[in-house]
């Protein structure tokens, strides 16, 4: 689970992960990718930069490649991919799970403090 909360912030992270994994070797600009999970390309270029300060994906002058940077990591992330494959819903609560509620947080800021209904 800590993995997942260091690494894989969203379901796009993970796609983003997924998808060069699954190409490993190969270099990809944002544009394919984007053009390949049909997103955008902001959160491509964000999820790209979290996966590389975790140390998932390095960049080259090409564009970004799967490259962990320990065995651990490498290891984490097959098991990641494993564990998607058999439990893709499960995985995906995991990561929507950890994350905070916008509409609690929208709805907590309207509380008057010491107003009790």
């Amino acid at each position: 689970m800590s993995f997942i909360e260091g690494a894989v912030p969203s379901v796009w992270a993970l796609e983003v992960l997924l998808l060069l994994r699954r190409n490993a070797g190969a270099s990809w600009a944002v544009d394919p990718i984007v053009a390949e999970l049909r997103a955008s390309p902001q959160l491509v270029t964000d999820c790209l930069t979290g996966l590389e300060r975790a140390g998932l994906v390095a960049r080259d002058a090409d564009g970004f490649h799967y490259a962990p940077a320990s065995a651990i990591l490498r290891d984490l992330g097959d098991a990641l991919e494993a564990a998607y494959r058999e439990r893709p819903v499960a995985v995906v609560k995991t990561i929507a799970s950890r994350r905070p509620d916008p509409l609690r947080g929208f709805a907590d800021s309207f509380r008057f403090r010491g107003w009790k209904s």
